[in-house]
């Protein structure tokens, strides 16, 4: 399977904040653009993997800047980094003010996407090629990011299982 580059997986969108987008705060609700990064970053694994994709986590949402209703937010993602059969999708949210140009990164966010082949099991996906700085300085750190993952995964697993949903409660 041939490597691609990540900008062969890059997608962007751009849209308006609209009032009803936005909480009490007259800030975006988290929730819309959690909605948002995960569309987004669904069309970069699908891109790189050509096969359908589910989301298999997201590791992160940080949330650095109020995204208002004078605001643009843009949405670029690419695949960062690829596993076996996972790509890790790394989307950077930026907001502009409209009518002052001011551009600041907004927010960041790392999420895990799964490759289905058509038998619906997990299938290989190609290597990524960084070659951007900040493609090359993601991919570097995704090992360690992929270490804190599977641990994260281990623990949830262990929850669940406390949890079990058959044990009589009170």
């Amino acid at each position: 399977m041939e490597a691609k580059y990540c900008k062969e997986s890059k997608a962007v969108r751009t849209s308006r904040v609209f009032p009803n987008d936005t909480n009490n705060h007259q800030t975006l609700f988290g929730g819309k653009l959690m909605s948002d990064i995960d569309m987004i970053a669904s069309i970069s694994a699908s891109r790189h993997s050509r096969t359908e994709c589910v989301t298999a986590s997201t590791d992160s949402v940080h949330f650095l800047h109020p995204i208002t209703p004078q605001d643009s937010v843009c949405l670029e993602s690419y695949v960062s980094w690829t596993g076996r059969s996972s790509m890790e999708i790394f989307v950077k949210i930026i907001k502009e003010n409209l009518k002052t140009g001011e551009r600041k990164i907004a927010a960041t966010s790392f999420i895990t996407f799964v490759a289905i082949g058509e038998d619906g099991k997990p299938c290989a996906v190609p290597a990524v090629i960084p070659e951007t700085e900040e493609e090359k300085y993601l991919h570097q750190t995704a090992p360690e990011r992929a270490a804190i993952r599977k641990n994260v995964r281990k623990s949830s697993n262990a929850l669940a299982t406390f949890l079990n949903l058959d044990r009589p409660w009170g």
